[in-house]
């Protein structure tokens, strides 16, 4: 019985060819996959939305002005609430600030002014306060 030996030859031009080839290939798709995996990471962060600052907006109740102060940073909505609230006003107005409380607790959770949900009791009370809110919000927004 014979045993034949097989002799491999090998390039060596080849062999380094191939070498640069699957380097320059990893290199390829790994800068692929940085790219757009930091593209997609940059979508994702918001743009500034409002001019930081505080902002009011005026209600007039029986000749009685209230202004809504909100305070706003670069994309959040921080606090909102009622300046210039007279005491007599209070009095014939009390649901004014609880209905107040309780969209501006909303509007913190969400950052929108959207999707708001308020009682059958306090409808009128909440429809002028969200519009004078609306209003102040947009003296805030940034112009694209």
């Amino acid at each position: 019985m014979s045993v034949k030996t097989k002799i491999v030859v090998l390039h060596m031009k080849e062999l380094i060819y191939t070498i640069v080839f699957v380097i320059l290939a990893v290199l390829l798709i790994s800068l692929f996959v940085f790219m757009f995996g930091q593209e997609k990471k940059d979508n994702s962060t918001e743009t500034m939305k409002y001019t930081p600052g505080k902002y009011t907006s005026s209600i007039m109740f029986n000749d009685n002005t209230i202004d809504v102060e909100v305070v706003v940073d670069e994309n959040r909505i921080n606090s909102i609430s009622l300046v210039n609230l007279d005491e007599s006003v209070a009095t014939m107005y009390p649901l004014m600030q609880p209905a107040l409380d309780n969209i501006s607790q909303q509007i913190y959770d969400k950052q929108s002014l959207e999707g708001l949900d308020y009682g059958t009791e306090n409808q009128y009370t909440s429809t002028v306060l969200i519009n004078a809110i609306k209003e102040a919000l947009g003296k805030a927004q940034v112009e694209q």
